[in-house]
C-alpha cells in the first residue's frame, strides 16, 4: 500500500518553509527571541537531514503513526493488507509476510506504508485462470478499504504490478479490463459476506505492528 509518498514530501517540505518564513517575520513580534529562531531552525533542519539519511524521509509518517490519531492511520492500512491476505488464503497464493506501518516497512528495507509480499510467479506468461487469481489478490486490498471505508486509499503499487501482469500476458487490452472488472466485483462481494473476518485478521495485524511509542 503506497500513499503517495511524493505529494507528502512536497508538503511536508512547504510546511517546513512556512514555518521558517513565519518565525522570522513574527517571531521577535510576539517575543521569541532570535536565538532561540536559530535554534528551532537549525534543530528542524537536523532532524529532516536525519530523516533522509535513517528513514529514507519517511519519519514524518513514522511519527504520525506513533502521535495520537495514528492509530485510524494504522488501521486503514491493517484493514488493506488483510484484503489481500484474506483473499491470498482462499485463492491458496503463497504469502511471504504482511507488514503494518511505515516503520515496519523501513524495517524491512521498504519505503511503504504497508505491504504484503507474494511468491513471485515462476513465469509472466500465466495461464488466464493464473492471471485471474492475481487480478482477484492484488485488488483485494482495495476492496477491503472499499467496504470498510466506503473508498480505497491506497493500493497504487498493486494496480501498476497487475496491469504489469496483464501487459505481458499476451491478452488484449480488452480482456485484460474485463477481467480485472469482473475480479473486483467478485472480492468486493466476497469480503462483503465476510467482513467479521475482514475486521478481525485486521485487528491481528494492527496488533503485532511495531511502533516507535506504545
Amino acid at each position: 500500500m503506497e500513499e503517495g509518498q511524493g505529494s507528502t514530501g512536497a508538503l511536508r517540505a512547504g510546511l517546513a518553509v512556512a514555518v521558517v518564513t513565519g518565525l522570522g517575520a513574527f517571531g521577535p513580534a510576539i517575543g521569541i527571541s532570535p536565538a532561540w529562531i536559530v535554534v528551532l531552525v537549525g534543530g528542524g533542519l537536523v532532524a529532516l537531514t536525519v530523516d533522509a539519511a535513517s528513514w529514507q524521509g519517511m519519519g514524518g509518517n513514522v511519527l504520525a503513526e506513533a502521535l495520537p490519531g495514528g492509530e485510524a492511520r494504522l488501521r486503514r492500512i491493517a484493514v488493506h493488507e488483510a484484503g489481500h491476505l484474506l483473499i491470498a488464503e482462499h485463492e491458496q497464493l503463497p504469502v511471504e509476510r504482511v507488514m503494518v506501518g511505515t516503520l515496519a516497512c523501513l524495517q524491512a528495507g521498504l519505503r511503504s506504508s504497508g505491504a504484503t509480499e507474494f511468491t513471485v510467479p515462476d513465469s509472466v506468461r500465466m495461464p488466464l485462470e493464473d492471471l485471474r487469481r492475481w487480478s482477484r489478490v492484488l485488488q483485494a486490498g482495495i476492496a477491503a478499504e472499499t467496504v470498510v471505508y466506503g473508498k480505497a486509499r491506497g493500493g497504487a503499487d498493486d494496480r501498476a504490478l497487475l496491469g504489469r501482469l496483464w501487459g505481458l500476458s499476451g491478452h488484449d487490452v480488452a480482456t485484460a479490463q474485463r477481467e480485472q472488472r469482473r475480479a473486483r466485483r467478485e472480492i468486493e462481494q466476497q469480503l462483503r459476506h465476510h467482513h467479521q473476518d475482514l475486521e478481525a485478521r485486521a485487528g491481528e495485524l494492527l496488533s503485532v505492528a511495531p511502533r516507535l511509542m506504545r
